[in-house]
């Protein structure tokens, strides 16, 4: 691992503590409720996703989290680079997880395969 992969995963790892945190200060209580999964800085650092769990919402309800996300994403950023002394923040851009679903269909899947296969036989 080189010493660039090294501080983009400390970044990461950083972020992925701190924006919950931010969060937790932010007036809006909805905000607080939400568990960051991961944090995905761009190579250069100028950039960053932020993976949310969407577990307990439904669509309308992401759509309006992910609005209220953007209106307090520059606080979320001020509040990163204050902490850490940064010069700058990575702009965050903020999402709703969806692997975890994909891979839990996939699951279905794979295990309805198999019991065909069973049922078969």
């Amino acid at each position: 691992m080189t010493d660039a992969q090294i501080k983009l995963k400390r970044t990461d790892s950083i972020l992925q503590e701190l924006i919950p945190e931010a969060l937790s200060q932010l007036n809006d209580n909805r905000l607080h409720e939400l568990d960051v999964i991961e944090v995905r800085c761009s190579k250069g650092r100028d950039d960053a996703k932020v993976y949310i769990d969407p577990s307990y919402f439904s669509e309308e309800e992401k759509s309006i989290l992910l609005k209220q996300l953007k209106k307090a994403r520059p606080i979320i950023e001020d509040y990163c680079m204050k902490d850490q002394g940064w010069f700058r923040s990575p702009k965050l851009k903020f999402e709703f997880d969806e692997h975890l679903k994909k891979a839990q269909t996939i699951d279905e899947l794979f295990k309805k395969i198999s019991k065909e296969n069973k049922d078969e036989s």
